[in-house]
């Protein structure tokens, strides 16, 4: 669980930071949003050894029209871009001016999301250079100051800016930022080589709590900003405490502040080295955290966390006559399980469309074993099955229609509810067919509310890909049983094998459902219904062989023609 350092870094790391080259850059764009907008134009500033030596600007062609509320501001208008380069056209020269200098920016998250995206959908190869935000810096060096922003900052240092949200304005102006806190860093801080300095960003902006062990400090200052668990381990080398982030980085920042709780402070106060181990995405950190605290019961991981409630649509398959019931228990049992859904009014309303759509019985138990009729019968609300079992074939055929609709197959509700609504306006029963109207509307209204699943949990065979910022992950998801691609919490990863199982037919050779399983998939549910934008279902049934599912993935970063490339 060791950070592995590149060849690079560990060339800067003796490097004295004012005797290095940096590449200061800024760029202009469409809009605010990396993954939606574009970049229009970009400034390079380089410094070396302390001094500004070469600077680089160029327009970029965004490919669509810059918006009136960017022009007014930049001053740059869709005829300058018109016969700008192409991102990909320009990305050679912008890689060679940079070479293997430091990039800097002031915001670097916004610039260096914005570098990302455009490399991903230009399919080219993303810079990897250290970098330094003078935003970072600004937080650390001026604390007193109201605000840290570009302008802010030439205004009270005093610093000239020309060519205010420009490309090479800004670029110009923040380089100069840069060499005024070399001095503060250097006399003040007693920074003195660019690893130092690249720490000493990431160090929590406010007042801190003081790191008193080094060793903390500096395992603190290699934690990555990407998903994965944590763990405080004392001077005996025993982990103490476990803990999971969406960003390792920002998470552990936190305990470093004098104003965290009473528990922070001991997990801090008893600590000696902090490590990290890093996932793909934050669904497996959550499920390595869960496994490993129960696997080493840290002695500050007091308790287990608490997920949040899953919704459920559940069929009691254990009943001669099933009924549908809305629920937040889910069970290895004989029931089905539809879901999860995205909220308790979701599922509620969707119980209420199954009511109003189909014949089935509402009544529990109880009440069902008297054998008596009630209203919903009377109204053709019920097949009533508590005074006629002779009814169960007809029941079972009704059953089968709510399995399709709770499937996402709506047409078929859609259409009895047609045919009832022009009876019922035949027969002038209007409010009642306003009434089938009004279920009509609600079915068309939880469209996009689906579930994450069109199979009962508990009976799907799926692939489900989850998109991670650098590698997905794959959960496999076999009758219950759930198997992850490479989940190093797995001592046993039967990943492969599990899938190559179901495609040989050889599913029943798969191990008895357990405990952790029900565990993970309660964790991994709750997970994925808050994230389905993140996530791809594939049925297993809707493919012949492996290579024809890999075919067919969604997230992969290149066309993925064979089922080994998966991952």
């Amino acid at each position: 669980m060791k950070k592995n350092v590149t060849a690079k870094e560990s060339q800067l790391k003796d490097l004295h930071f004012d005797k290095g080259e940096y590449s200061v850059f800024d760029f202009e764009t469409t809009g605010t949003s990396a993954k939606t907008d574009k970049v229009i134009e970009i400034g390079i500033v380089k410094i070396l050894k302390g001094k500004i030596v070469d600077t680089f600007q160029s327009y970029i062609n965004p490919g669509r029209q810059i918006p009136y509320y960017i022009t007014t501001m930049t001053g740059i208008t869709n005829a300058d871009v018109e016969n700008a380069p192409y991102f990909e056209e320009v990305y050679s020269s912008i890689k060679d001016f940079i070479g293997e200098s430091i990039l800097v920016a002031h915001n670097l998250n916004f610039d260096h999301s914005f570098l990302k995206h455009e490399c991903l959908n230009a399919e080219l190869e993303m810079i990897a250079n250290p970098a330094i935000c003078t935003l970072k810096l600004a937080k650390r060096l001026f604390p007193h100051f109201p605000s840290r922003s570009l302008g802010n900052l030439t205004r009270t240092l005093r610093i000239r800016h020309r060519n205010v949200h420009r490309g090479l304005g800004d670029a110009t102006a923040t380089a100069k930022i840069l060499l005024h806190m070399f001095n503060l860093l250097k006399e003040e801080h007693d920074i003195e080589s660019i690893t130092d300095l690249v720490n000493f960003q990431n160090i929590p902006s406010g007042k801190q709590y003081k790191l008193i062990k080094k060793k903390l400090a500096d395992d603190y200052a290699a934690i990555p900003d990407d998903p994965g668990i944590y763990f405080y381990k004392n001077a005996k080398e025993e982990i103490i405490y476990i803990g999971k982030a969406k960003s390792l980085k920002q998470r552990v920042s936190s305990y470093f502040l004098s104003h965290t709780p009473r528990k922070t402070r001991e997990i801090v106060r008893k600590a000696d080295r902090l490590g990290y181990q890093v996932t793909n995405t934050e669904l497996t950190a959550l499920l390595s955290e869960a496994e490993l605290i129960k696997e080493m019961k840290p002695k500050l991981n007091t308790l287990l966390k608490k997920y949040s409630n899953n919704y459920f649509i559940r069929i009691t398959n254990n009943h001669s006559f099933p009924s549908v019931e809305a629920t937040t228990q889910f069970d290895f049992d004989e029931n089905d399980f539809y879901g999860p859904y995205p909220n308790r009014e979701t599922t509620t309303i969707i119980k209420n469309i199954i009511d109003r759509t189909f014949q089935l019985r509402e009544c529990g138990d109880l009440e069902f074993a008297k054998s008596k009729r009630c209203y919903l019968a009377d109204i053709a609300r019920c097949y009533a099955p508590c005074a006629d079992n002779k009814i169960l074939p007809v029941y079972k055929d009704e059953l089968v229609k709510v399995c399709e609709f709770l499937s996402g197959q709506n047409q078929s509700a859609i259409d009895r509810l047609l045919n009832r609504m022009k009876d019922l306006s035949s027969q002038q029963k209007f409010e009642d067919a306003a009434l089938v109207r009004d279920t009509i509307n609600l079915i068309f209204k939880q469209l996009n509310k689906a579930s994450i699943l069109s199979e009962p949990i508990n009976k799907a065979n799926v692939l489900i890909e989850i998109m991670g910022s650098k590698k997905n992950d794959y959960l496999l998801l076999l009758e219950g049983k759930m198997f992850i691609k490479d989940f190093f919490a797995d001592k046993d990863n039967s990943f492969d094998e599990a899938l190559e199982s179901y495609f040989n037919g050889a599913i029943q050779i798969l191990k008895e459902l357990t405990a952790k399983d029900l565990e993970r998939l309660k964790i991994s549910l709750s997970w994925l219904v808050k994230n389905k934008t993140r996530i791809k279902v594939h049925y297993l049934k809707d493919y012949n062989s492996l290579d024809m599912l890999a075919s067919n993935l969604l997230f992969p970063k290149k066309d993925v023609k064979d089922y080994s490339e998966i991952g």
